[in-house]
């Protein structure tokens, strides 16, 4: 029996080829990145690209798809990498154990891809991305800020110049506007206004100043959002 039986009695021959010929770039494993990652190829996404340069500490495991108590300490893109070949063990996938400097951001994406999920959670990476799929006519959406906020039903995909609510956006459209880069980006974001009280200050490693408390669907729900529209993408692209 073919695996991916269900999903071809929904969206028929004809989609499956066009979610299978798909080429993929998810970018941040944590949270949102994770169940992106696990969505994209659970649709039948047959390539893909991951990357991450972080491991899997103790308080990834109340939000992150695949943080256990017994992967504390092991890479995120090789653990995630892992499942997706336990997924679909056809999969193309490449597997990039870094962090995104700014040069790296246009090195790694390429039009070769059909889509790019952005889903960082640091502010200057996450504006290197976006810049360097605008600049190379990449697609792309970006997740926004899934902290400090409880209701589901409030998280949207719009374009980020329409949205509110959302720190992380304010930041990002003010940085993206001096770069000539004022909407025309895909966002997820929630309507839901912040908890002031989850924010908490850090050391400022691996471009990270802060983060808001986090509560465990939050980040799937922000990654499903974001799955669901780059399939409804492939599936509607001539």
């Amino acid at each position: 029996m073919n695996w991916l039986e269900r999903t071809e009695l929904l969206v028929q021959k004809e989609g499956i080829e066009k979610i299978k010929n798909a080429n993929i770039l998810v970018v941040g494993l944590g949270g949102v990145g994770s169940f992106a990652a696990e969505f994209i190829a659970r649709a039948g996404v047959n390539k893909i690209t991951i990357v991450d340069g972080d491991v899997f500490d103790k308080t990834n495991i109340n939000r992150q798809l695949p943080a256990l108590h017994s992967t504390i300490g092991k890479s995120k893109a090789k653990t995630i990498a892992d499942r997706l070949k336990d997924i679909n063990p056809d999969i193309e996938l490449t597997v990039l154990e870094e962090f995104l400097s700014p040069e790296r951001a246009f090195e790694i994406v390429t039009p070769d891809y059909d889509y790019v999920l952005d889903c960082i959670d640091s502010i200057s990476p996450k504006v290197n991305l976006i810049v360097a799929a605008r600049r190379k006519k990449v697609k792309l959406i970006s997740s926004m800020g899934a902290g400090g906020k409880l209701d589901a039903s409030k998280v949207k995909v719009k374009d980020i110049s329409k949205t509110k609510h959302c720190k992380m956006a304010k930041t990002l459209r003010k940085r993206l506007t001096k770069l000539k880069v004022d909407k025309g980006v895909k966002a997820v974001y929630s309507e839901e206004i912040q908890i002031p009280e989850s924010l908490k200050l850090t050391d400022g490693i691996n471009y990270k100043k802060s983060y808001y408390g986090t509560m465990s669907y939050m980040p799937a729900v922000f990654g499903l959002q974001a799955a669901s529209h780059v399939i409804n993408h492939l599936l509607t692209k001539k």
